[in-house]
């Protein structure tokens, strides 16, 4: 009888977990666009973080110039596969104007650090370790990239993988 009570409860607790988690993707899902996004044409939210070295960058500091704002995680296939690409092009057209701030969501600095070391990235990593630039710009999924104008103003949002075609056409976009 005992052992019968057991398993009704565990399978109880499991069910119960399962439907609080079936019920969480739902309303993520459902409510996703009512979040309090960072929305085209208005002036990107600005921000003070710090990179691994203590670096402050403040998106304020790049007015004037394109930003190319990715947020991204060490953990995300698709983040993995597109920073050769942001770093190629950040190369090609950091003299003309362009700067990359690639926003890690809050990581641990040794993983941040091995990951930018393997793919030999050179533009700004800053790391967002409380989540708040996160929730200032409604990031979710990874990875997330908002091209910002010279005026400090959002032009495009873009969420998901992208090829290098698509890294050099943003940057192109995003030209002073």
């Amino acid at each position: 009888m005992k052992k019968k009570r057991r398993r009704l409860f565990q399978r109880t607790i499991v069910l119960f977990v399962l439907s609080i988690a079936i019920i969480f993707t739902v309303y993520t899902n459902v409510t996703k666009d009512d979040r309090n996004t960072a929305r085209l044409e208005d002036m990107a939210p600005d921000f003070q973080l710090q990179d691994l070295d203590g670096n402050v960058y403040r998106l304020s500091d790049y007015k004037g110039k394109g930003v190319f704002l990715n947020f991204w995680g060490t953990y995300c296939e698709p983040c993995e596969k597109e920073m050769p690409y942001i770093e190629r092009q950040y190369e090609a057209y950091k003299d003309e104007g362009i700067e990359v701030i690639a926003i890690n969501v809050g990581e641990t600095d040794l993983a941040i650090e091995t990951f930018a070391k393997r793919l030999s990235l050179s533009f700004p990593i800053v790391v967002d370790k409380k989540g708040e630039v996160q929730n200032a710009y409604g990031i979710y999924p990874l990875p997330a990239t908002f091209l910002i104008d010279s005026d400090g103003r959002i032009v495009h949002y873009y969420d998901g993988e992208m090829t290098e075609q698509m890294v050099k056409e943003f940057m192109e976009r995003i030209k002073p």
